[in-house]
């Protein structure tokens, strides 16, 4: 039985949603949750939000926002023009994790991308964060890959 209630994000989420980007080792460094927030980070939800190709979602506990990810369905010609599902952003509340409340958000992610036709799901983890990578594994996701990135 669920326990996350889990829907698109809206304007008034977007201050739950920084906080908890930046409630993390790595997130502390790159983002500004204090209030107000930002003007980048508004700009940046009205792009995803007019987007169909993106889906950021909160996850709820009786309307307590305790969760986000986003989901990017990348079209391509590979696999004979199939679609794929890139997940990224995923955070759950840190005074909630270990309760598997990560893995349903994941599951529904997984099953978003295949609700919209997506051929493969895929998701990127820094290098620094093993115990995401054991907890993606765990998930049947395969660390297939080796990503490089370049700053701009």
């Amino acid at each position: 039985m669920p326990i996350l209630d889990i829907r698109s994000a809206t304007w008034a989420d977007l201050s739950a949603i920084v906080a908890m980007l930046a409630d993390d080792m790595r997130g502390q460094a790159r983002e500004d949750a204090s209030l107000p927030l930002d003007l980048a980070y508004e700009k940046a939800f009205e792009v995803v939000s007019a987007d169909p190709n993106q889906l950021l979602v909160v996850a709820l506990i009786k309307s307590e926002i305790v969760g986000t990810l986003q989901i990017t369905f990348i079209p391509g010609l590979s696999y004979k023009g199939a679609w794929i599902g890139q997940i990224e952003a995923v955070r759950i509340a840190s005074k909630l994790r270990g309760l598997g409340h990560g893995s349903e958000l994941i599951r529904w992610a997984v099953d978003a991308c295949r609700d919209r036709g997506c051929h493969l799901v895929q998701l990127s983890s820094n290098a620094e964060r093993v115990d995401s990578h054991r907890f993606y594994s765990k998930l049947g996701f395969a660390q297939s890959h080796l990503g490089f990135k370049l700053a701009l």
